[in-house]
């Protein structure tokens, strides 16, 4: 029987190989590390994740949680991991990074169809494959990759937030609180006043940043940020309102001190499931370690704090899809290749998670003699591969799952209830398509459950 090489463990290489082994085909998952590390990665484990421990919302009205819904349609395997290592964290669905780490990495060297390699691939094999290396793709394989597609590749620049020690925070001044009280209290809130903001604005845009020139001059467009994860400094350089309606909003949080709203908030999202650390959200940032741990010590309640992890950046690099896949993900020019993750351009945790599972999906139609499949355009697995598919190749940038990709309701819908209608639409669709290839919904278990099916 043939061998499947699934080129990368992260999410996206991870569910790709489960998919194509949970059908019954024999599976070889080449992961690099730890033989040759990269510059975000901590550990060795398979579907690390790197920038967040958040995979979204989990309200049913909202795309996260919608797309949640769609891959349980499709019987997706890693949610349900994801699930029974979760964190708490509002209406979101967080995950204890290091335990989920480990629970895929069981999960995978458990099961008797994958072989899980460690070490460098440098080229891409011939034959069926999955391409899944993610944007911090190793030299090689990305000149085999550029070889193959005869495209230059993109690239921006990736930030990470910091992480820092629960225990050493001061919580007579940080206040734990979900917006507008709606849910526990899952979210540690850093209150600022006007003046206190206007300062950390000035220290903040005045702080040394790293260097970037060793990655400009690999890719003279390596400048752009992804817009989705700009570092906090590049939004506030756009003006000193930025932060306050954007990461730093103090909307629905009364500071109990004083009973009313705070200026400005900073809010960290428990990193693990003893809640030992935190991570502070939408804090990614590119300045250097030093001035970074000042100013955030600078902050209300974080004079004493210990970190974890501080933030840094690094580049990503993703193909111009529109010009070489299909909205299978299959590599238009060689059947039976596919890409996935964030190498396509599809962004979030569940957009990587989304196009593993199609990717491993697609395989096995191949695999089967049958023709690949692509989701309706009117769920969000299906926006998002039409978008790597059909963007404009001049200006095409990664996407995170998004209602605004989705096509219009007919008839239109008023707003106070049209992401419900979106939601009620894609779920038709969605079991429509799981049902037209045989799935079975998947359902919450844990990883021993998982272990144990095998």
């Amino acid at each position: 029987m043939e061998v499947v090489p699934v080129i990368g463990a992260g999410l996206a290489g991870s569910e790709a190989a489960l998919q194509i082994a949970s059908a019954g085909f024999d599976v070889v998952l080449h992961e690099m590390r730890p033989v040759v590390p990269t510059a975000a990665h901590e550990t060795d484990h398979c579907a690390e994740l790197v920038c967040s421990n958040s995979l979204g919302s989990s309200l049913a009205d909202r795309a996260g949680g919608v797309l949640q819904a769609e891959l349980r349609a499709l019987n997706c395997q890693l949610l349900p991991i994801a699930e029974s290592n979760s964190v708490p964290a509002g209406a979101a669905l967080a995950v204890d990074r290091l335990l989920f780490g480990q629970a895929v990495t069981e999960v995978i060297e458990k099961h008797p169809r994958i072989e899980l390699v460690r070490g460098e691939l440098p080229a891409i094999p011939e034959g069926n494959c999955i391409v899944a290396s993610g944007p911090l793709t190793s030299e090689a394989l990305a000149a085999d990759i550029q070889r193959l597609t005869g495209a230059d590749h993109l690239a921006f620049f990736d930030a990470i937030a910091p992480v820092v020690v629960a225990d050493s925070l001061n919580l007579e001044v940080i206040f734990a609180a979900a917006r507008w009280g709606n849910g526990d209290p899952d979210y540690l809130n850093i209150p600022l006043n006007k003046e206190e903001y206007e300062a950390f604005l000035d220290q903040l845009l005045a702080a040394d940043k790293h260097e970037l020139k060793d990655f400009e001059a690999a890719d003279p467009r390596a400048k752009q940020f992804f817009e989705r994860c700009l570092p906090v400094e590049v939004l506030a350089a756009r003006g000193r309102e930025s932060l306050r309606f954007g990461p730093m909003r103090p909307v629905g949080l009364d500071d109990p001190r004083t009973g009313r709203w705070p200026w400005a908030v900073i809010q960290m999202r428990r990193e693990n499931t003893a809640g030992t650390v935190y991570n502070l959200v939408g804090f990614q940032t590119n300045l250097k370690y030093a001035p970074q741990q000042e100013l955030l010590r600078s902050l209300p309640g974080m004079a004493g704090a210990e970190f974890v992890r501080l933030g840094s950046m690094h580049r990503n690099t993703f193909l111009n899809s529109p010009r070489v896949l299909n909205s299978t993900l299959e590599f238009r020019q060689r059947p039976g290749l596919f890409f996935a993750g964030q190498i396509t351009g599809m962004e979030g945790y569940l957009g990587n998670i989304g196009s593993g599972l199609l990717a491993g999906l697609n395989m096995v139609q191949r695999l089967r003699g049958e023709e690949p499949a692509t989701p309706p355009r009117e769920t969000l697995l299906g926006a998002l591969t039409h978008h790597v598919a059909e963007s404009p190749s001049k200006d095409f940038q990664p996407m995170k799952a998004e209602f605004g990709l989705l096509p219009p309701l007919v008839p239109p819908v008023k707003k106070p209830v049209r992401r419900q209608a979106y939601a009620s639409r894609s779920a038709a669709e969605m079991a429509a398509f799981g049902h037209n290839l045989g799935l079975v919904p998947a359902s919450p278990a844990s990883p021993e459950d998982h272990a144990n099916n095998l």
